[in-house]
């Protein structure tokens, strides 16, 4: 008889097996200390551990500091196995945007994002796109914003993104969601948010594995975006202890994870046993050597889903 004892305080995740997992990456894969990358312990062998599995992984980020392919370069420059179509920022789904709908972008960005807006039409520009900007949230920059939002008929503000705040060098510091507030209330309008905790951006990550929202784990260190955003798009939402974590998320008002762990490493850890219980409890015609060998009988049942 094989059987596998699970923590009670994650039995969320006994609902149903696991067959795809969504990644944030920073505060989950890895931390700004002194200006620089550096991983979290434990993440980089959870990551391998999940695709060693043979289970669908991507990395679901509001990153808008740095382009798509240097943010991957930075991931393997620290040991992450990661390619860049594995990756899923706001920014090539806003460029998609605005191309589709025919917009002119206002861009207040960082300047280490503006190599994915390159070729974008800019003159005349009929809509606002920001992002995470740092330093160039200047008044004059702001307010350069606010003057073309508030001359159009039809004022169309995107955020890539909506985060309160995150965690670099051990302290928080104000995300873009501020500054699309700001922008919100002198125009009178409601900004359209491409990224977390986005709908439509969960469910186009999901359709890149041909994953379903109820078979889905969402791990983040945003109660919000992260959790929440997932739970609202049908996927279990698993927060960690790590990032910008503060431990009154764990009392928030209106958002309940489904899971806490301390770091990644135990989120996969209980997520790879948790497949395994589920499969065991099926297996009751197994032989005795697939029993005896029940990881891999796992990994094998998790490739044919």
């Amino acid at each position: 008889m094989v059987s596998l004892e699970l923590p009670s305080a994650v039995m969320a995740f006994n609902q149903k097996p696991v067959r795809a997992v969504l990644l944030d990456i920073s505060g989950v894969l890895k931390n700004c200390v002194d200006g620089k990358d550096v991983a979290i312990k434990g993440s980089v062998d959870a990551v391998n551990r999940l695709k060693a599995s043979g289970m669908p992984v991507r990395f679901c980020t509001n990153e808008t500091t740095t382009t798509r392919s240097a943010l991957v370069k930075k991931l393997q420059a620290i040991g992450f196995k990661v390619e860049e179509d594995e990756v899923f920022p706001p920014a090539p789904a806003t460029c998609l945007i605005l191309k589709q709908r025919g917009l002119r972008p206002h861009l207040l960005i960082h300047p280490a994002l503006e190599p994915d807006f390159k070729g974008m039409e800019q003159k005349d520009p009929n809509c606002v796109v920001i992002g995470d900007a740092q330093e160039s949230f200047s008044y004059q920059n702001m307010n350069a914003a606010f003057q073309t939002l508030i001359a159009l008929d039809k004022p169309v503000l995107i955020s890539m993104g909506q985060g309160k705040y995150y965690s670099e060098d051990n302290k928080l510091v104000l995300d873009v969601g501020a500054y699309k507030a700001a922008l919100e209330y002198a125009c009178g309008i409601q900004a359209e948010v491409v990224g977390k905790p986005s709908q439509a951006f969960f469910l186009s990550v999901l359709s890149s594995m041909n994953a379903k929202p109820e078979e889905t784990v969402m791990v983040g260190d945003d109660i919000e975006s992260d959790v929440g955003g997932a739970q609202k798009c049908g996927m279990r939402g698993v927060l960690v202890r790590t990032g910008k974590y503060r431990p009154s998320d764990e009392q928030h008002p209106k958002v309940k994870p489904d899971s806490i762990v301390d770091n990644l490493a135990q989120a996969v850890d209980i997520l790879l046993k948790t497949n395994l219980s589920s499969f065991l409890s099926t297996v009751a015609g197994c032989s005795a050597a697939c029993l005896r060998d029940a990881v891999i009988c796992g990994r094998c049942y998790l490739r044919t889903l």
